[in-house]
């Protein structure tokens, strides 16, 4: 699973001293975009003389992603998840965790015990839930909320924080009186990039716009089968970067000239970032903030609610409504829909990136670490 996330460049980091005295437990997990905020966030923990624990599965992508940072504590619970609907698998599934989430209370009871956080900042996933019940008067609790509207974790977890941050103004409404407007943290070492540096690894030469295609590791397909469709059209105007997800490499597409196709970029990702001219992705809270904060122009085609619970619709249309980004839905992704979309969102760049430079510029690192570092009461 971690080669899927490769993409987003994520490295070990080295510790900046000794432990101080403050202990920080951080949870969250079930996907990337449960943990890379907190990734976001560890050298400004580090700063503060945090000893660092994490809570999550023995065998969820939080396990792969946070065992790269040898200075942070891991640790297993059990976790469970509900699942909508009413049929016999989800009815069955659902009655097995109970068990499984009850057990991860009890684990989670005795970590904090043990550990005696100072803090617990949640990122959300069936995991957090247990360590945030369990920290309860125990410790300053913090949760994160990266979409539009809150997840069903988040919605439970919400009654026992002192604190909730949120990505999107608007957010606020669902969480009155523990809302905090943060964003959301973003590695700073992806605006660190260098076009030069990002060219010469595509092996492009920069005469044409760059064209940067990110699918997800959910659902690449519909996009992926636009892209080829539109592809004659489409290196006729970019040089194309597309980052296709783990096993989805086409072998027809190999030796298009103006085309490179990669499974997941790791080191360059900034760099690749620094040389995009506009891009085609999906709508998760993560993607969309790390485009606000590199202002590039983006075409946004949320998950359909079919196959999600439509947080990314929500992401989307509120990036259109903001004049970030453009919004097509996947059942309105063809090849002619993208060559045109694509083609307008470039000649048009340059109002989508004022718009984004004009929005609220304050750093959410420090927004969120201004949250975890109030004084419990």
């Amino acid at each position: 699973a971690v080669e899927e996330y490769g993409m987003l460049g994520i490295q070990p980091e080295c510790s900046l001293g000794g432990y101080m005295g403050k202990r920080i437990v951080l949870t969250g997990g079930g996907t990337a975009g449960h943990v890379m905020p907190i990734i976001a966030l560890l050298d400004e923990l580090r700063k503060e003389g945090f000893e660092l624990h994490f809570v999550g599965t023995e065998d969820g992508i939080e396990h792969s992603l946070m065992s790269r940072y040898d200075d942070v504590s891991y640790h297993a619970v059990s976790s469970g998840k509900f699942r909508r609907g009413l049929s016999f698998g989800n009815i069955k599934h659902n009655f097995v965790d109970v068990f499984n989430v009850l057990k991860g209370i009890k684990q989670a009871k005795r970590l904090i015990a043990e550990i005696k956080p100072d803090v617990v900042f949640s990122k959300g996933g069936y995991v957090s839930v247990p360590v945030v019940m369990a920290a309860k008067n125990k410790a300053h609790i913090v949760i994160h909320e990266c979409d539009y509207t809150p997840g069903l974790a988040n919605k439970i977890a919400s009654r026992y924080a002192d604190d909730i941050c949120v990505s999107f103004e608007d957010t606020l409404d669902c969480f009155k009186g523990k809302g905090v407007y943060t964003g959301t943290p973003i590695r700073r070492e992806l605006l660190s990039g260098d076009r030069s540096a990002g060219l010469e690894f595509l092996d492009f030469d920069g005469k044409k716009p760059i064209l940067l295609i990110m699918g997800g590791s959910l659902g690449a397909k519909a996009i992926n089968d636009a892209v080829t469709g539109a592809m004659d059209e489409l290196v006729s105007r970019f040089d194309i970067v597309h980052i296709c997800g783990k096993g989805k490499r086409k072998d027809a597409l190999e030796n298009i000239a103006g085309y490179r196709q990669i499974e997941f970029i790791a080191d360059e990702l900034k760099d690749v970032f620094a040389c995009t001219d506009v891009m085609l992705t999906r709508a998760g809270a993560n993607a969309v903030f790390e485009i606000l904060s590199l202002a590039i122009p983006a075409i946004l085609v949320p998950l359909p609610k079919e196959v999600s619970r439509g947080d990314q619709l929500k992401n989307a249309a509120y990036f259109a409504r903001k004049g970030y980004s453009v919004e097509v839905e996947q059942r309105e992704l063809d090849s002619k829909r993208l060559v045109d979309e694509l083609t307008k969102l470039y000649d048009n760049r340059k109002k989508y990136i004022a718009a984004m430079t004009k929005a609220d510029g304050a750093d959410a690192v420090d927004r969120v670490m201004d949250v975890i570092l109030k004084k419990k009461g």
